[in-house]
């Protein structure tokens, strides 16, 4: 590696076949570890520590990665809930909170869902969502026209300044009815990526969300569906394909689900009732 900046670092390859064969400089997507140490108050031990989590992510809009782990694991409901959050020390953020914030302590011994292989069943997963106090989402009147729909994953393409430079990382959005691309984040780590756009809306106050849907640039898993739901998102599209278990999530939870979404294509594996006009 030679020269780096925050979000990407500079190589030198060898390039085989084609027209530009040989020695080249390539930019690659920085990849770090991020430890979240969280601080609150334990009814019985008072003020306590814990490192809740590592993660690898791309570093910058940290803050916001932070605060939507938080938000999406249910540890907090308001950006009001935090005292304090600190990120002087690299690749550590310290998260403090108010004294009176009560939250499921046990959450912080189990281990949080993170890859398909987790081994819960999506009974057990799905019915995980419902005692941590997501509410099927009954007033979803969210809309937007076919055309609309088919204009989103190319416009946010355009916005993807990092996939441009790099290749390497996955991109979320979230967009309006009229298909505008209005808040976009990147990370090597696509639920990172999911966690830095709730995070940025949580400390906007424009959750739990209503009037926009959210769109990601690979497949919609399960954890993705998860962090849409814990938003309050009315829609989830994907340029790739679905889990079954993010299906039955759309499904139980009432979000509407498009999948393989491209320019004059998608597949709706979800739809609310007489809400969204994709017809």
């Amino acid at each position: 590696m030679t020269e780096s900046d925050n979000n990407f670092t500079t190589t030198t390859l060898t390039r085989l076949g084609g027209k530009k064969s040989g020695e080249q400089s390539d930019s690659i997507t920085v990849e770090e570890p991020l430890e979240i140490r969280l601080g609150y108050t334990d009814p019985i031990k008072g003020k306590t520590h814990k490192s809740l989590s590592i993660t690898m992510r791309t570093p910058g809009d940290d803050i916001n990665l932070v605060c939507g782990f938080l938000y999406s694991e249910s540890i907090i409901r308001h950006v009001e809930d935090i005292a304090s959050i600190d990120d002087d020390t690299d690749n550590v953020i310290r998260v403090e909170l108010k004294d009176d914030i009560s939250f499921d302590q046990l959450r912080l011994e189990r281990h949080f869902y993170t890859t398909s292989s987790c081994g819960v069943c999506g009974k057990a997963s799905l019915d995980a969502l419902s005692t941590s106090g997501f509410d099927v989402l009954l007033d979803n009147s969210f809309s937007i026209s076919r055309q609309n729909l088919f204009q989103l994953s190319d416009r946010l393409r355009q916005k993807q300044s990092l996939f441009e430079l790099t290749g390497g990382c996955h991109g979320v959005a979230t967009f309006n009815s009229n298909g505008d691309i209005v808040t976009v984040a990147e990370d090597v780590g696509r639920h990172n990526a999911m966690d830095k756009l709730v995070g940025s809306m949580l400390r906007a106050r424009l959750l739990p969300m209503q009037d926009m849907g959210i769109i990601v640039s690979g497949r919609a898993s399960f954890e993705l569906m998860q962090k849409a739901l814990a938003a309050g998102c009315p829609m989830l599209a994907a340029v790739g394909a679905p889990s079954s278990l993010a299906i039955e999530l759309a499904q139980e939870f009432n979000i509407a689900l498009v999948g393989f979404l491209k320019q004059s294509t998608c597949n709706i594996y979800h739809l609310p009732s007489g809400h969204i006009g994709l017809a």
